[in-house]
């Protein structure tokens, strides 16, 4: 069983990610409101930050019942309720999070190549279908992991109605096996498309580099081409241990080693929140603004203590 101490822990990794997700959705809904238009890049930020929103709401939702109230989780269809739509948001995480890193690379990369000029062109028309596509997959995704839950579930009442615990275990990791292999391929194709591109989109900007440094360029281009890379690679390393804990987590889940799930099952927590702290510091209107709100909430908790200290 786990402790309250590591339950706790990803509460508070949870709870953190939902705020930092939903501050994404609130400033690009702002923006939509006033401006009547999103470009592509705040369309993949707002479908990726509600995705992230909803996935960790359903984790936690997961989570506080089966602390709180464990039997809730036996009520049918609860349980295959929560996993689906967890599936659901979580496949579409990950596949949007795949588009917006492909969605930089062909955007940012110089590259003299037909093909890649056509996409450079064409790109913004195919983001809403690419998002179009990710969602769909991600749905269907979801409804053949509720399918699978739903069948494990029910044959293991059945086979504890009758008494037989050995074979109703066996035939919930066959169920089980399925629903591995589909949330692995999920989490293969999206990896191989976030590491391509951000490899390909690395050495383009690292050649870039070197040549306005032989051509004696600004420093202040040369500089936004460093930061660039080091959003870039940090998002790359923390994409790579998130699919290691993924992969991980799908191994030893039928087994009991629990310190070992904490850590992975901490990671998949963490990463919805940290990556998207990545993506507002790389992105100038959302890092304003955030420090705009960060500088309001300073200011007002300023003035609370000066007024405790002001009472006599």
């Amino acid at each position: 069983p786990l402790k309250v101490s590591e339950i706790l822990t990803w509460d508070a990794f949870t709870f953190a990610g939902m705020w930092i997700n939903a501050f994404i959705v609130c400033v690009i809904s702002i923006a939509w409101v006033k401006r009547k238009t999103l470009n592509s890049n705040e369309k993949i930020l707002l479908l990726l930050g509600c995705s992230r929103f909803c996935f960790l709401c359903f984790l936690w939702v997961h989570s506080f019942l089966s602390t709180i109230y464990p039997y809730y989780l036996l009520v049918h269809p609860i349980i295959q309720l929560l996993l689906g739509a967890a599936s659901i948001f979580n496949c579409s995480n990950l596949w949007i999070s795949a588009c917006l890193c492909v969605f930089y690379c062909i955007k940012i990369a110089n590259v003299r190549n037909w093909f890649f000029t056509y996409l450079k062109v064409k790109i913004d028309r195919i983001v809403p279908w690419l998002l179009l596509g990710s969602e769909i997959l991600s749905l269907v995704i979801g409804i053949l992991a509720y399918n699978i839950i739903d069948k494990a579930v029910c044959e293991n009442i059945n086979f504890t109605c009758q008494g037989i615990v050995w074979k109703a275990n066996i035939r919930i990791r066959e169920h089980f096996y399925h629903l591995y292999f589909l949330t692995g391929f999920v989490y293969t194709i999206s990896f191989m498309a976030v590491t391509f591109s951000a490899v390909f989109l690395l050495f383009s900007l690292w050649r870039h580099k070197r040549n306005m440094q032989t051509n004696s360029m600004s420093s202040l281009s040369v500089d936004a081409h460093i930061k660039a890379m080091k959003s870039i690679l940090s998002f790359l390393v923390m994409y790579c241990i998130n699919f290691m804990s993924s992969i991980l987590t799908l191994i030893y889940s039928t087994n009991n080693k629990t310190h070992l799930m904490f850590l992975n099952y901490l990671i998949l927590y963490a990463f919805p929140g940290v990556h998207s702290i990545i993506v507002i510091l790389s992105n100038p209107n959302l890092e304003k603004t955030l420090y705009r709100v960060l500088s309001y909430v300073k200011c007002k908790v300023c003035m609370r203590e000066d007024l405790k200290n002001c009472k006599p």
